[in-house]
């Protein structure tokens, strides 16, 4: 037997790109609904390789009542309206937004890296995926913390046009376009231009200086990795469609050389390292799209620190970053809690 899903969201990237993992990984369904705003009611999505079609319904008029999860990415005005009635209802959702990723009462979760913090789920019923770029760090930082003791990182970002949805991949075309015949390339999703140009700037700026997208990643690690780990970002949005890069320079409590790091890497769950040193033995974005993994390439000493390693990272963030987390997250919610008789 299978769970009956609700997948909210379901026609922008995030929502696709679950119902297309939903689909690869078999996840067992005997029930499906694909939910949208009102606007987008009465069109149809396909599914699995038979493409059957379903309608999308309404978020608005949907009843929960009877399923037993929910799969969201609808941004966080839309989940702050409905994730409660769905969790209120016994579907337990699983939210995409950054609404309750902090809230002490709901778990974040990535599945390789804390998936014994799942069992705190029905507090709320609801669980948090976290951000894009945070999940791929704590992917690769998670087995060198076990191994090492991770105690400050230091993260810079290159993070694709695809993070800021189907409006920042279309802004990139068009002025990439637009460059080439000669017309103006004139901003509108970003605040400056992104075609043949990087932009230091990613979400709100705070008070201090940082912006939201680095505080996220700050609070986000240590939520889900280790409190006491100190971490700095900076992020930045690059002229690429999907993927997102980071080098991590990482500070640790004890030695780890290179080579014992990169046995680490091999063996970790989630991980693909590539990391040959000669030309083109490293992964980018470009290679990653539409893979499951997270990459990690270019693994090295710090020699400007004691007990120091820098790396490479490189994930799709359509997928480890937001969709294939969330399945996974349904996964181990179906594996620990939610079991059904065969």
């Amino acid at each position: 037997m299978g769970y009956r899903v609700v997948v909210a969201g379901a026609t922008g990237n995030v929502g696709r790109e679950m119902l297309n993992i939903l689909a690869e990984r078999e996840f067992p369904i005997d029930q499906l609904a694909v939910l949208a705003s009102a606007r987008s009611q009465g069109d149809e999505v396909e599914f699995g390789e038979t493409g059957k079609k379903y309608k999308i319904q309404n978020i608005e008029n949907f009843d929960p009542a009877g399923w037993d999860m929910a799969l969201f990415a609808i941004g966080s005005d839309a989940t702050k309206k409905h994730a409660p009635r769905f969790a209120a209802a016994g579907c337990t959702v699983i939210d995409n937004s950054s609404l309750y990723r902090m809230d002490p009462d709901v778990p974040l979760i990535v599945p390789e890296v804390n998936p014994e913090a799942i069992d705190g789920y029905k507090a709320r019923n609801i669980i948090a995926n976290p951000n894009c770029s945070t999940a791929q760090m704590v992917v690769a930082l998670k087995p060198l913390h076990d191994a090492a003791g991770i105690t400050r990182v230091v993260v810079s970002t290159y993070q694709s046009v695809s993070g800021a949805g189907k409006a920042g991949m279309d802004e990139l075309f068009e002025q990439s376009r637009n460059i080439f015949v000669g017309d103006p390339a004139e901003p509108k999703k970003f605040t400056k231009q992104i075609a043949f140009n990087v932009i230091p700037h990613i979400d709100s700026f705070l008070d201090d200086g940082f912006t939201k997208e680095e505080w996220k990643m700050v609070v986000e690690t240590k939520k889900i990795l280790d409190p006491k780990i100190k971490v700095v970002a900076t992020c930045v949005r690059v002229p690429v469609f999907v993927g997102h890069s980071e080098a991590i320079n990482i500070e640790m409590e004890r030695e780890l050389s290179a080579e014992d790091a990169q046995k680490i890497l091999r063996e970790a769950p989630g991980i693909m390292l590539i990391d040959k040193r000669e030309d083109g033995g490293y992964v980018t974005p470009i290679e990653c799209v539409g893979e499951f993994a997270t990459f990690v390439s270019r693994v090295r000493e710090d020699p400007t620190v004691e007990n120091g390693l820098v790396l490479w990272c490189v994930s799709d963030n359509l997928r480890k970053g937001a969709a294939l987390n969330a399945v996974q997250i349904a996964e181990l919610l179906g594996r620990r809690h939610l079991k059904k008789d065969s």
